[in-house]
């Protein structure tokens, strides 16, 4: 039996503090490719094992390092130096009832797929060097994971939680639109002088919202300084309309503000990413699993990207109490916000929690007592789906970082 603890608060928005700050890395950050890669050879992995033995065998392959190489970007196009070098490191069961599962292979494959899939100007590049360090995992674990098969019951492999909330805020969705409008295909298509590395780092004070924005700039793009800075122009143009009919606060968009063009300083890359030239990533520094870093907000500092998804209640609580949370506020319109907590105990069935709470913003005039068993019900309906992530997952459906 769960044990179940439901509360009200007055206000679970941090809309009405006095500050609040929101930030989001996007695709092409050192720390979002390293998610990425990470997530990305997880994925491969659960479909070999399910392809080939018909389960998702142990793995776990959320240790990810990436390590800046050496550029020297030009107006008109500069040349790589060094590349950069990724290092996948984890444990994975490489072998199953006598067939070897090559691990190095399928690593190889998607890391070279996913960054050339996402980003544009690493195509004619020399290719990063990939050092593939997964080892395997322990005897002990398969058998978990076959018992885990014939009975239907995953154990939790952690005792660990998960947290999540909804409602987004006008300066969270902000953010997030921000970054995913500036790396749509759509734009990268009309401006190949947009890179992927794209950071937006948003701070509202009382009633203004001020935006500052990172975003390496392509340089066989840009023929010099001038249309440099009327890119820099364009992107703040970009994000000022994209922001109307997501809040009608007053915005400043700042763009690439380290950039000192009298001294012909400006945020200028080979390949699209800082990863080029020394800005080095590793797993589980950056997006939370909503895609967002929000210090208002309950967080925790769990990496999801990686993890297996059948066992690991790091990144299955995550992801379930950001769900059930959507879940409440969608469901009953007594619920104005939600916030979901899971905490998991080792060996116990995932679908069982430790404990969870969940605390609750009413909307006006609304009571508790009405709503606390369609609240129950909800979060009972979402534990039980929790091996539906799998398959989420696995169709790329939900993102986790």
């Amino acid at each position: 039996m769960v044990e179940t603890v439901i509360t009200t608060r007055e206000d679970l928005s941090p809309a009405g503090f006095a500050v609040e700050m929101v930030e989001r890395k996007g695709q092409g950050h050192p720390d979002t490719i390293c998610d990425a890669l990470a997530e990305e050879l997880s994925l491969a992995l659960c479909r070999y094992y399910r392809d080939h033995f018909g389960l998702i065998l142990h793995h776990n392959v959320d240790k990810a390092l990436l390590w800046g190489g050496e550029s020297n970007p030009a107006f008109g196009g500069g040349e790589i130096v060094a590349p950069m070098e990724i290092f996948l490191a984890g444990r994975a069961t490489s072998s199953y009832k006598g067939v070897n599962v090559p691990i190095g292979e399928l690593a190889e494959e998607t890391v070279q797929r996913w960054l050339q899939e996402n980003l544009h100007a690493l195509q004619h590049e020399p290719a990063p060097v990939i050092h593939h360090l997964v080892r395997s995992g322990s005897v002990e674990l398969v058998d978990l994971y076959e018992r885990q098969q014939r009975t239907g019951v995953a154990l939790a492999n952690d005792t660990s939680c998960g947290v999540g909330y909804a409602p987004l805020d006008e300066l969270e969705q902000l953010v997030y639109a921000t970054e995913r409008h500036l790396n749509s295909s759509q734009i990268k298509l009309r401006y190949p002088a947009f890179g992927e590395d794209i950071k937006v780092m948003g701070v509202r004070q009382r009633e203004c919202i001020e935006l500052t924005i990172a975003c390496a700039l392509v340089d066989r793009h840009v023929r010099d300084a001038d249309e440099y800075l009327a890119h820099k122009k364009t992107i703040a143009e970009l994000v000022s309309n994209k922001a109307v009919g997501i809040s009608e606060l007053p915005l400043q968009v700042n763009v690439n503000m380290a950039d000192a063009p009298e001294q012909g300083s400006f945020y200028l890359t080979v390949t699209g990413t800082s990863a080029e030239a020394g800005d080095d990533g590793e797993v589980g520094r950056g997006n939370r699993t909503n895609g967002l870093i929000t210090p208002c907000r309950p967080m925790n500092m769990e990496a999801a990207a990686g993890k297996n998804p059948v066992t690991h209640v790091g990144k299955l609580y995550n992801l379930t109490a950001q769900a059930m949370a959507r879940d409440l506020v969608d469901a009953l319109p007594e619920v104005a916000a939600a916030e979901c907590f899971l905490v998991s105990r080792i060996g116990q069935p995932i679908r069982e929690p430790w404990l969870l709470e969940v605390r609750l913003q009413l909307a006006a005039g609304a009571e508790l007592a009405p709503v606390r068993a369609p609240v129950e019900a909800i979060a009972r309906e979402r534990l039980a789906r929790i091996d539906h992530l799998q398959e989420e997952l696995l169709q790329s459906v939900m993102p986790v970082y």
